[in-house]
């Protein structure tokens, strides 16, 4: 890729095989990065993934870790890392959602959702700190605008990522003195694999967000990888601590 934003940048994607993940991978492969495409369990969606940017003339490999065990992370960087030489940006964009009312909120699902999305984060970021070199990096979190738009239905999904708002301002401030910058991206609703299956594009719920929204539509993916570009790149060189929501105007 000549001239690309990230060349000679290598990036390990938290939660690639789809979606978001799988939109940001591909972008950054297009602009010249090495790709290690992490999933939990969708080994085809992530072959798929890697396929793709392969075609294309890029470089990617999948590598299976979950997010909340620290075995796994540990592992999925040294892949990463083998595969490479080295690692210069995560993004932490492995998260799951469940929408239901208080009354049916369980421990079992409060545990699930802050593990991945909360607890997932930290140790795969923790991690990452020791293979970033002395040049620094760039961590760009996936938060959403759950955290200030706070839809009912969906409070412990909307406290785990205002516990990403959070995590990204303190780290900001913690690792900027070692050159390590920390974004976040919140997204509002995206046509993503795990939306539809949730049945959130369609119908009521869909229109509702389309009719609050200043642009008039829901996002696709590739509403928000250009910004992760941004964010990975050296255009950003004095960027930190920030929150960029993109959801068409919608707050």
């Amino acid at each position: 890729m000549k001239n690309g934003k990230l060349n000679g940048k290598v990036a390990v994607i938290t939660g690639a095989s789809k979606g978001i993940g799988a939109g940001i991978a591909k972008e950054f492969a297009a602009e010249g990065a090495s790709v290690a495409v992490n999933y939990a369990s969708a080994k085809q969606d992530a072959d798929r993934v890697v396929d793709e940017i392969s075609k294309h003339g890029g470089k990617a490999i999948a590598i299976q870790g979950n997010v909340a065990k620290k075995a796994e992370i540990e592992r999925l960087f040294a892949e990463a890392e083998k595969a490479f030489g080295k690692i210069d940006i995560l993004v932490n964009n492995a998260g799951v959602y469940e929408f239901v009312p208080l009354e049916e909120v369980s421990e079992k699902q409060f545990h699930r959702m802050f593990d991945t999305n909360v607890l997932g984060m930290l140790l795969v970021t923790q991690e990452a700190l020791k293979h970033f070199n002395s040049a620094g990096g760039s961590i760009i979190n996936i938060g959403s605008l759950a955290s200030s738009l706070t839809p009912p239905t969906a409070v412990v999904y909307n406290a785990t990522k205002a516990a990403v708002d959070a995590i990204t301002r303190t780290l900001a401030k913690e690792l900027g003195p070692r050159k390590i910058r920390v974004n976040s991206i919140n997204p509002g609703m995206v046509i993503t694999e795990g939306a539809i299956a949730g049945g959130y594009t369609e119908g009521e719920m869909r229109k509702m967000f389309e009719s609050q929204t200043p642009l008039g539509r829901v996002g696709q993916t590739e509403d928000i990888a250009p910004a992760a570009v941004f964010f990975a790149s050296d255009n950003s060189a004095w960027i930190t601590g920030e929150t960029l929501v993109i959801a068409g105007g919608l707050r």
